[in-house]
Formats: C-alpha cells, structure tokens, sequence
C-alpha cells in the first residue's frame, strides 16, 4: 500500500502532471500532421529523457505514445488524410460524415473512442502484467535466452513487405550491438582503435537518426516535389458539437468494448501494432453490426472501432515490454531505449526491485489517456489549426530538433555526426522499402542474447542441449521458429490450396 501512494504521489505532483499533459500535447499535435509518424515522435523526444529525473521521461514518451495515436485520426475525418497508419481506417466512415456537415459528432465519437480504448487498455495492464512477470521469475540464462530469440524473431511481423529485407534489418542491428567491449571478457570488438566505440553505438543518436531525421530528408524531397503544385486540403466542414449525444453513446458502447478487447489482445502480440488493430475491430464492428450498409458511408460505429481499436494497443503492447522485455511494437521498442536509459532492467525483476517504478508507469499510462481525452474534447477547434503549419517551416524545426536532442545526450558531436549517419542511411534504406523497426529490435536484444547464450553454455558446461531440455526455453525456441518461418510457409499453403481446389473445380 505503501508503495501505490508513492507511486500516486510521483504522478500527481504538479512537475508530473505538466510532464504528462505536454508530452500528451506533444503527441496529438504530430499525430495531426501527416508525415510525422508515432514513431519518429517518439524518437524526436527521446534525448530529452536525460534531463528528467526518475521515470518523468518514460512517462512524457507514453503521453506522446497515446496522444499521436489519437491525434492522426483528426486529419482523417476533416481532409481524409490519416494523420498516422493507424488512423486509415477511421477515414472510411470519418470523412463521409465530415462531407455531410456532421465532422463535429465524428471527431466526439473518434475522442471517445480512443479515450476507451485506451483506459480499458491500462486497466487491463495493471491486472495482466503482474501476473505475467510473477510466471516469468522462475526464468534464467537459458530462458532469457529464448525469450531473446522470440523477440528478435518478430522482426518478420514488423518488417516491410519483404522478410528477407526485414531479416537484413534485424541482422544490421545485432551485428551493431556487437561493437564494443566483449560483456564477458572486455576484450574490444570491431572498435577500430576507436576510444569512441569502446562503449558501443550511442542508441538514442541511431534512434533519433533512424526515425525522426530520414523523415526530416523525405519531408525535405517531398517539399522539393511539391513545391510548384498547391495540394493542400483545408477544412470541408464547420465543426460544431463534439461531445457525443446519449444516443450515440448507446449505440457505440459494445463497438467500443468489442474493439478495446481486439486492440489489447493484438497489442499484447510483439510485432502487430495499431494499424493492424484498427482494421480488425472495423472489420468486426461491420461484422456485428446491425446496419452494416452504413459502413463506408458515415456510420457511427465505423468511426468508433478503429479508433477504440488502435488506441487500446498502446497498454497491451507494455504488457510483454515490461513483463519479458519483448517491445510490442516500433513505439515501445523506442521507449524501451527511455527504460535503458534510466537504468531499469526490463522483465520479472523489474516488478520485483522497483514496485514503485511499475506503479507509477501504471498510473502515469491511465493519467496521459485521461489527457488525451480532456485535451481532445476541449482543444479540437485549436488542433485543427496545426495542419495549416507550412512544411517550409515544419521540415528545418525537425532536423534542427534531431540534431539538438543528438548532441545533448553526451554533448559530443560526434553523436551528431552519427545521427546523421544514421538518418542518411535510413533514409536510403526507406526509399528501398526496409523497415527501421527490425534494426532496433537487433540493438536492443543483441546484447541480451549473447550474453544470456554464454551464459548457459557456461552452466550446462557446452552443451547446447540445454535449450531444448528446459520445456519454458524450448517452448519460446520453437515459437520462434514458427514466427520466422510462418511467412515463407504461409505463401506456399495458399498456393497448394489454391491449386488443389483449380484441380478439383477442371475434374468436375
């Protein structure tokens, strides 16, 4: 008991709560401007974690995290832009409703949605992940090496298109995470007679060029591309009422609940996300509705499920962050960096050596989605106003941005040197289709895999049958596998099936 006031006591102070709100601020405003993607606004805000202290900085990148999910779903229904991936599915019914004069109601039902959404979300955090982390302490070298493997195998769900592109992805991180000092003997590693890569690869500058200064450069190309054509969409309609009438309320109840539901579940799934999410709990809103004619032509329920959906990700995504170390998914592997950052080992004993820590990030979560919700309904006639923010101006403040929070995590310039690196290579390897998310899962878990292998070997004296006589550690080897190798076999049971059933369609 003890332990949850001071966590009450953290998040409510006054430095808390300003924390929180602007970090909820932060995000609403990026996820309304399109092209700037979650991701990068977490990425973008990430350096500014070192100056806070304790857990303030985890909990600015949540309200940055539940805001900009939200956010994007304005420039869905008032120009049919979807602000961010997971907001796509909100245009569907958003924008029709907007036409017709009624983006006032669609905005209330997308705010009450995802305001849900998201408070069912950390309710269901707080009952699942204690639990979940009290299994989990029973785990040792070989099944955090296991668990390592999982997490780097969901590389394939959070990849391009393209495996093979998202195993190179995941392959380029680990084999970054190899630089440096050996954790076992400090022998030096692909340093170069570097004293600056003794320690390893700065993280927050990759990430910060990974994420948020490639889409400052294709901000930057697009600009140059669209500088003599005038594409820009205003506004199509007044916004009136916004909070929901009792009517609709009624009406979208159970498309809420059955959305939240979807969007924790698939959240609590490492490498699915948001824009899965809110495609499922439309397609299933549709499904269990009872005029299903309305879908794609302003329905209600058709503006509340995805946004309920995709916002209800965000607490089912820390579950297998915070319980096994497992980033659910581009946002929480970034966030994961904040965790490092302050010290805190990510897993069981994160609950058991800092309860407070798990209280306060509990409540800090329900904290940033009631922001989201009171600065949805009370600043949605301000918000709109961001989208008439010129690119001009936007792309410069985000590089300028990137290259400030680059230099301030170690005051070197060469951390901004690297960042940019970083970026210019992301941005090449976005214009080729590759995902940023693999390469930082291989960051991330690289170093945690090594180490954990080595350490069973040393305990089972070489044998490498170790992983396989623990039922816990063959369990997560053999998901493993079957994450990896799902895709590739997938594609060629379609196939088989598709020729079998030609076969038998010629034979009749």
């Amino acid at each position: 008991m003890n332990e949850l006031l001071s966590a009450f006591a953290t998040v409510l102070s006054f430095n808390t709560l300003i924390i929180i709100f602007l970090g909820t601020l932060a995000g609403i405003v990026i996820g309304i401007i399109p092209g700037l993607t979650v991701n990068m606004g977490i990425a973008l805000l990430l350096p500014l974690t070192y100056s806070f202290q304790g857990v303030n900085g985890i909990l600015l990148l949540l309200g940055v995290y539940c805001g900009a999910v939200y956010g994007g779903s304005i420039t869905a229904i008032l120009i049919s832009t979807p602000g961010t991936p997971a907001s796509a599915a909100t245009v569907l019914d958003g924008y029709p409703m907007a036409r017709r004069g009624e983006a006032g109601r669609a905005l209330g039902l997308s705010t009450m949605g995802s305001l849900f959404g998201g408070v069912f979300s950390t309710i269901a955090l707080i009952l699942i992940a204690p639990m979940l982390a009290t299994v989990a302490t029973g785990f040792s070298a070989p099944e955090y090496f296991a668990l390592s493997v999982f997490g780097i195998s969901i590389i394939t769900s959070v990849s391009s298109q393209s495996i093979v592109k998202g195993l190179m992805g995941g392959g380029l991180g680990l084999a970054i995470a190899t630089i440096g000092l050996d954790p076992m003997t400090s022998g030096m590693r692909f340093t170069f007679d570097s004293v600056y890569l003794m320690g390893g690869i700065s993280f927050i500058p990759v990430l910060v060029g990974l994420f948020a200064f490639s889409q400052g450069l294709l901000g930057f190309e697009e600009e140059l591309r669209s500088r003599h054509a005038n594409n820009a969409q205003k506004a199509v309609a007044k916004i009136t009422r916004i909070l929901p009438s009792w009517v609709d309320f009624k009406r979208c109840l159970p498309t809420w609940i059955r959305s939240s539901i979807i969007g924790t579940g698939i959240g609590t799934i490492p490498g699915v996300g948001g824009d899965i999410a809110s495609w499922i709990s439309y397609n299933e809103a549709k499904r269990w509705s009872k005029t299903p004619e309305e879908f794609g032509h302003g329905s209600p329920e058709g503006v509340s499920a995805p946004e309920a959906g995709a916002n209800s990700v965000a607490g089912g995504s820390m579950v297998p962050l915070m319980t096994l170390g497992i980033p659910g998914d581009g946002a929480t592997a970034i966030i994961m960096g904040a965790f490092l950052v302050q010290g805190l080992a990510l897993g069981p004993q994160l609950f058991t050596d800092h309860p407070i820590v798990v209280d306060t990030i509990f409540i800090g979560l329900m904290v940033a989605n009631l922001c989201m919700g009171l600065l949805g309904f009370l600043g949605m006639r301000l918000f709109v106003k961001v989208m008439d923010i010129p690119r001009t101006c936007m792309v410069p403040s985000i590089l300028l941005l990137c290259t400030v929070g680059a230099y301030t995590v170690n005051h070197s310039m060469v951390d901004v040197f690297l960042m940019m690196g970083a970026g210019l290579v992301a941005y090449v390897l976005i214009k080729l289709n590759f995902s940023m998310s693999p390469i930082v899962i291989g960051m991330i878990l690289g170093p945690l895999a090594e180490t954990n292998l080595r350490r069973s070997l040393m305990m089972s004296q070489g044998n490498p049958m170790v992983f396989l006589t623990r039922p816990v550690c063959a369990v997560f080897i053999i998901i493993a596998l079957l994450t990896l190798l799902l895709p590739i076999i997938s594609p060629m049971i379609k196939r088989y099936r598709s020729k079998k059933k030609l076969g038998c369609e010629n034979a009749g």
